[in-house]
């Protein structure tokens, strides 16, 4: 579920009743490993959250022509959660058909669903390159759709990535909303912190301009990077690490316990839109 900008400008309809898989086809882009950043920082994560989850079902929302990152998902939230169910849903049901050899019941299976979660109450859901195609107000609404389908204290994971996962983007958000964004990337196929603004999510995305919170942090990011330009010598991770720790010297409330592996994540207030 990731794809281009909407041909209309009609808002899209996510809900028509419970018995309908709520949004929209995708283009269904995948590659193996294009979500490998997403899925390690959710093992180390959310991984005790996943334990102790009295049902450890998790929905891979969207997951595209093939099955290839449901598979990659099972196998690593087994090393949190040996007995992890994952479900992936799709709308498109000749995807569900094409995905049927690759399911291994219980522990993967594939349903048609979508922003309703067939109906499920996972402990979480991964939801990777499934918004870009809608506007920022529908994109809300599906954010608030998906978190009221979770399971008590359940959590949602909703991000987009490159073609082949070198730079990413994703929010925690739980029953009350996002808590956390997280920004990831492999850090020598970037220029600048900033190049990551294109991976942000709709609802931040159009609001990387002047006066706004997310356009302020990039802006101390790339500073920060700048700054530790002479690290450059010793290689783009060790400028990464002095940039974060930059961050974190001007006051901005980041998470770099993660930034060796070219990740930084912050509480969504610092970002949220101004107003």
């Amino acid at each position: 579920m990731a794809g281009s900008q909407q041909p209309s400008r009609r808002r899209p309809r996510l809900a028509a009743g419970r018995a309908r898989a709520l949004g929209l086809p995708t283009r269904g882009t995948t590659n193996p490993n294009r979500l490998r950043r997403m899925d390690r920082w959710i093992v180390a994560t959310l991984g005790g959250a996943l334990r102790a989850a009295p049902d450890p079902l998790v929905v891979d929302l969207g997951y595209g022509a093939t099955p290839v990152t449901a598979v990659e998902l099972a196998a690593r939230l087994a090393t949190a959660r040996p007995d992890v169910r994952v479900l992936g849903l799709e709308i498109d049901p000749d995807r569900v058909a094409a995905a049927a050899p690759a399911a291994d019941p219980p522990r993967l299976d594939f349903a048609r669903g979508g922003f309703e979660l067939a109906g499920r109450r996972p402990a979480l859901v991964r939801a990777a390159n499934v918004l870009r195609q809608y506007d920022e107000a529908s994109a809300a609404d599906a954010w608030r759709t998906m978190c009221a389908g979770l399971a008590d204290g359940g959590l949602l994971v909703e991000g987009t990535c490159d073609e082949i996962g070198r730079r990413g983007c994703w929010v925690l958000l739980d029953a009350e909303g996002p808590r956390t964004i997280t920004l990831a990337c492999r850090v020598d196929a970037i220029e600048r912190p900033s190049d990551l603004a294109e991976r942000l999510p709709k609802a931040l995305i159009h609001h990387n301009v002047p006066g706004e919170p997310v356009h302020a942090f990039l802006r101390a990011f790339d500073a920060a990077w700048d700054t530790a330009a002479p690290l450059s010598s010793f290689g783009p991770r060790q400028r990464w690490l002095a940039a974060c720790a930059g961050l974190l010297d001007a006051g901005w409330p980041v998470d770099a316990r993660r930034a060796r592996y070219g990740e930084i994540t912050l509480p969504w207030t610092a970002v949220a839109p101004a107003g």
